[in-house]
């Protein structure tokens, strides 16, 4: 198993932090690298919600399935999907601190298939500069004055 962990602090309380992380349109609207969303279960918000993430990645677009299986406003999610042999298990925790919030997020990579065991390694470092990128784009979201 390989992981990856980065955060941030935001200039916002962990319950507006959580109603951008804990909702997957939000997420999309926070993070430009994110073009569609596609609700795809009878839950549309929590524990069980599916969706279908479409996001530019290297150039390209790319679709991932993933689904909540934790969901503790305005502490945690876990959202896990299994994709190209390996299951992506991603928890943010959200820390009141400094008058605002600490946003945390740890991705846990659990190749299943020869191929991904290999690969994996490999691709945790760019993986890495993604999920940092997205939470910075989280910050920038809910610390711009439109959003705020």
């Amino acid at each position: 198993m390989a992981s990856v962990t980065t955060s941030c602090h935001i200039q916002a309380d962990p319950d507006a932090v959580f109603a951008v992380i804990g909702n997957c349109n939000r997420f999309a609207e926070a993070v430009p690298d994110i073009t569609g969303i596609e609700v795809l279960s009878d839950v549309t918000s929590g524990v069980g919600l599916r969706f279908r993430e479409t996001r530019t990645m290297n150039g390209r677009e790319a679709d991932t399935v993933l689904e909540v299986t934790e969901y503790e406003p305005p502490n945690h999610i876990r959202i896990v999907a299994d994709s190209h042999g390996t299951v992506w298990d991603s928890v943010f925790t959200v820390t009141p601190q400094n008058g605002g919030s600490e946003l945390t997020l740890v991705m846990d990579a659990r190749p299943h298939k020869l191929l991904s065991r290999l690969l994996v390694p490999f691709t945790m470092r760019m993986i890495g500069g993604a999920l940092e990128k997205d939470l910075h784009a989280v910050k920038d979201f809910l610390e711009s004055p439109v959003t705020a």
